[in-house]
């Protein structure tokens, strides 16, 4: 598939590398591509893939079928903004982001119980096929599930669209996750970005980022 990956942090480095791994054509769009490409640890990372492009949000998003939201969540409606609701039209959006608190990096647990960023990002872009997922690990769990437990843990799905979630399902498949959990329609993304409180308390505890959580049923 064309997958456009917003966002050129570590989530969306990982993402986008995985991604190409799998044979698929990447993209990673970003606000200002000499910019990005002048940073050095973009430039040693692309350098080592050079079939992944580099783009402006929008260039990047316009040819794609599946659009990866892997921006800082605080930041995330400009950006699809500036990609812009033509871009994102009928097109699957994997959200994968979670909002901070820009003053103290924790997360908007108040904002996320009553709008969720998922949420948001569907209303502001009705077209689109939200699927909120990923965003209750880390980056290196997000794109190597294997990680953790040889893959046992859980992922989960949020989302309206059934077919965007089947989509979305097949692509956490081949990235290796093995239990994906659909929690719902994209009101359901409230439960996943609140659960982030609990990840960091659960980080803090381990000392590190590699665990994720398992539902056992």
């Amino acid at each position: 598939m064309k997958i456009a990956v917003l966002g050129t942090g570590s989530v969306g480095r990982a993402l986008a590398g995985r991604f190409a791994e799998l044979g698929h054509e990447v993209a990673v769009g970003t606000r200002d591509p000499a910019a990005t490409l002048a940073r050095g640890d973009y430039a040693a990372w692309a350098a080592e893939r050079p079939g992944i492009a580099l783009a402006a949000f929008a260039d990047a998003a316009a040819g794609a079928e599946v659009v990866v939201n892997a921006s800082s969540g605080a930041h995330s409606l400009a950006v699809l903004a500036s990609v812009g609701e033509a871009n994102l039209a009928g097109k699957v959006l994997l959200d994968v982001a979670n909002e901070m608190t820009p003053s103290d990096g924790l997360p908007l647990v108040g904002a996320n119980e009553t709008a969720s960023l998922g949420e948001r990002i569907q209303r502001a872009f009705p077209s689109a096929r939200v699927v909120k997922t990923l965003n209750t690990m880390n980056f290196e769990v997000m794109a190597n599930p294997a990680l953790v437990a040889g893959g046992d843990h859980t992922v989960f799905v949020s989302g309206e669209d059934a077919e965007a979630k089947r989509v979305a399902t097949a692509l956490l498949e081949q990235l290796g996750h093995t239990d994906v959990l659909d929690l719902g329609g994209i009101e359901s993304a409230r439960g996943a970005e609140t659960a982030l409180a609990f990840w960091l308390r659960v980080r803090m505890a381990l000392g590190h980022n590699r665990f994720n959580f398992k539902i056992a049923r």
